[in-house]
């Protein structure tokens, strides 16, 4: 399916439109309602935000259900180090510049386009766009909310693959650790037991950890990203509390006990008093929900074989995209309905994953257009 010229033309500018509007994590709403406006203008069969915030837009009722998704959500942009404005959608030499335009307002522009051009067509199915709240902070928790209400067959994120079909991805565990200690003043440090101490000691052995590898999705990881004592500022006061917050990148078929099995058995075996948990997050969306999960989001990866990576491969290829299967390097919303529901899941989208949270942060006209018809043709392809 191919986008008129001018449908190309009202992309661009709907993309430059979002971006325009800035939508950090828990302040969407204006996005969502751009969003809402927009598919009730293409025509959508019924269109509705819910309670967190996340702008759904249906067509179709009949058949298998196809979901098309992406998240409103930014991180911030630090605006006086850009060239371009993060929140002008300028557009220099055929790309569009903006803080999101990779991550990932053009590809939600494109679903949102991609879907209103097959209304109309034979469609012997269920199309759902979806825009979710939230994801930069909790991967997939607001888009299950949305999977609890909807039966999907399928779905298709739009985060960047440069118009490649991602099937897998690793995925991601926040661990906290906290060792213990007794404070005393500096000046007497036998009479107290220094948590910082029993931190280091506990930190070379978690470097050592022989931890799983994938041939294909990559290395499980695990790096230190934070650390601090208490209390601080500790001016002569020996630490009674250390934290330290690791990120340990998943790979497929670890749970949360895979994840901190051999952390609590290095602190048995060093006798330290510590404890290993998952962190756990809550935050508000901008409707004033309260969004709360543990900050454990799976792997998860798609048999190449499997119909939708298949049907979708071949169908990009009918509107002229050479697309390889490849995989995410980063955490998406597929650990929510791939990794914790099983739900066949592959990503679609356009422009370099690298460029995401970058300054001068862009997407290519060209990338964006081809998505739109890409989102089209694999929706005619599933449901046909």
């Amino acid at each position: 399916m191919k986008l008129t010229e001018k449908q190309k033309g009202d992309l661009i500018e709907f993309c430059r439109s979002l971006i325009r509007k800035k939508s950090p994590s828990g302040k969407e709403g204006k996005v969502a309602e751009l969003i809402k406006k927009r598919m009730e203008e293409l025509n959508y069969d019924d269109v509705w935000i819910d309670d967190l915030g996340n702008v759904i837009g249906k067509t179709g009722g009949r058949g298998k259900t196809l979901v098309l998704e992406g998240h409103m959500d930014t991180v911030e942009a630090e605006e006086k180090n850009w060239e371009h404005d993060p929140f002008g959608g300028e557009v220099k030499d055929g790309k569009i510049y903006g803080r999101g335009a990779s991550d990932m307002k053009g590809a939600l522009s494109a679903m949102v386009y991609g879907v209103g051009s097959t209304i109309g067509e034979k469609i012997n199915g269920t199309i759902y766009v979806v825009g979710v709240v939230m994801e930069e902070i909790f991967e997939g928790v607001a888009f299950g909310e949305i999977l609890d209400e909807i039966r999907a067959d399928y779905v298709v994120l739009g985060e960047s693959t440069e118009l490649n079909i991602n099937i897998g991805q690793r995925g991601r565990a926040e661990v906290v650790v906290r060792t213990k200690g007794k404070p005393t003043h500096s000046s007497n440090p036998q009479f107290g037991v220094n948590a910082v101490y029993g931190m280091m000691a506990l930190g070379d052995e978690i470097r050592k950890l022989n931890l799983p590898e994938h041939e294909f999705l990559g290395n499980a990881i695990i790096e230190l990203t934070d650390i601090i004592s208490l209390p601080y500022p500790g001016a002569s006061v020996v630490p009674y509390e250390c934290r330290a917050t690791f990120d340990r990148r998943l790979i497929t078929g670890e749970d949360e006990e895979a994840v901190l099995k051999p952390i609590r058995e290095i602190i048995g075996k060093l006798g330290i008093d510590a404890e290993a948990e998952i962190a756990f997050g809550e935050s508000r969306t901008y409707t004033g929900m309260s969004l709360k999960s543990k900050k454990f989001f799976p792997a998860w990866l798609l048999d190449g074989e499997h119909e939708l990576a298949k049907k979708s491969s071949n169908a990009v290829r009918a509107v002229g995209i050479s697309a390889n299967f490849s995989k995410y390097s980063f955490c998406t919303d597929g650990s929510e309905s791939a990794g914790a529901r099983g739900i066949p899941t592959i990503g679609f989208g356009p422009s370099k994953e690298s460029l995401a949270h970058t300054r001068d942060e862009y997407v290519e006209i060209n990338q964006l257009v081809k998505a739109a018809e890409g989102y089209a043709t694999i929706a005619g392809s599933l449901l046909s």
